[in-house]
């Protein structure tokens, strides 16, 4: 994956990679291994590292390209977990609270889904036996998922230590959508319904919001309307945490997070709402379920934060006449029609 970054960045620029290397004082033979995955980025010195990141730029590389790179690095740790196991080292998805990035690279290793950030980059026409897309082949891709699946049921054993392996391995275990696969994932999500039905804010509540989304992009969105009603709405611990949790996600908080402790801050601090604000309009969408979960976040982000609407600037307008199609035209329940109405009237009468 950070291969495949890489070249996307260098192609920017854009420059082959003999006239990378001469601009960057390295070998023809260096660049085509960090490209390749032979030479791994994640192998170098961390000073090395830090000099390549800021020198791309410099040279004229997309600066959100090589931004991308940090979410490449992780998902290769993921995904290397998966193909090389090392029994003697904690799984990386043990380490932190991956973020949507971090997932959105997963995604085009794991199901050939391109980053909607990236899908611009990728319609340049390519020369020769050049890989179109980071896609795992199918065998490792299978060999991938029976190991996530053996990793989801022996976290499922370790008790609350390993509830942030277990969670983020189930959910990431859905997007294999083979009829086996599927048939064994919603029974293991299905099998963790019982903390969906929890009021307000536990140990498990970002377990349940992880297995009702989850659930949601299987196609079965009551989960996540139940999570809404019953762990979420009106309590004011999981209103916090569901949107520290979209901060994270979102890029709002931008410090790595080692568990999920940190949906507990009820201050909301250490995250900026208008970045949060902003992703939450690009994410809303009518997707059965997300369309709810985005509606509700917005609400409560406004709620949260009075003086969002005069600070947005652009935003707004735009946030505005989505909101306004989407009370014509969506399928929504009571609640999110009553939040969304909320939210329209909020920006339309701070213009």
């Amino acid at each position: 994956m950070t291969g495949f970054v890489l070249r996307l960045a260098r192609e920017s620029i854009p420059r082959t990679q003999a006239a990378l290397a001469e601009a960057l004082g390295v070998d023809t033979e260096t660049v085509q291994g960090w490209e390749s995955g032979r030479r791994p980025l994640a192998n170098m010195r961390a000073g090395a590292l830090l000099e390549l990141r800021r020198q791309l730029p410099a040279l004229g590389a997309d600066a959100v390209m090589v931004g991308w790179l940090d979410a490449a690095m992780d998902a290769d740790r993921i995904l290397a977990a998966g193909l090389q196991p090392d029994g003697g080292r904690p799984h990386p998805l043990a380490g932190w609270v991956h973020t949507r990035e971090t997932a959105h690279m997963l995604a085009w290793a794991l199901t050939g889904t391109t980053p909607p950030a990236l899908a611009g980059c990728l319609s340049r026409p390519r020369r020769g036996p050049v890989a179109a897309a980071p896609q795992l082949a199918p065998v490792d891709r299978q060999v991938f998922f029976d190991h996530l699946r053996a990793v989801t049921e022996h976290a499922a054993a370790q008790g609350p230590g390993g509830v942030l392996l277990h969670r983020q391995a189930l959910y990431l275990a859905s997007y294999d959508l083979s009829p086996d696969a599927a048939a064994w994932t919603a029974h293991a999500l299905h099998g963790h319904r019982d903390v969906l039905a929890r009021r307000g804010w536990s140990p498990h509540w970002a377990a349940a919001r992880s297995t009702a989304t989850a659930l949601a992009r299987l196609g079965d969105p009551q989960p996540l309307y139940d999570f809404i009603d019953r762990a979420l709405d009106g309590d004011d611990t999981a209103e916090a945490a569901n949107l520290n949790y979209w901060a994270l996600w979102l890029g709002a908080l931008s410090v790595p997070q080692s568990d999920d402790a940190f949906m507990c801050d009820r201050a909301l601090t250490g995250w900026d709402p208008v970045t949060l604000l902003r992703g939450l309009a690009r994410g809303l969408h009518r997707a059965p379920g997300y369309v709810d979960l985005y509606v509700h976040s917005l609400w409560a982000l406004l709620t949260a934060f009075g003086w969002l609407p005069q600070a947005t600037g652009q935003l707004a307008q735009p946030l505005r006449e989505r909101t306004a199609q989407l009370l014509d035209e969506a399928e929504l329940s009571d609640r999110s029609r009553r939040e969304l109405a909320r939210v329209h009237y909020v920006l339309d009468h701070n213009r």
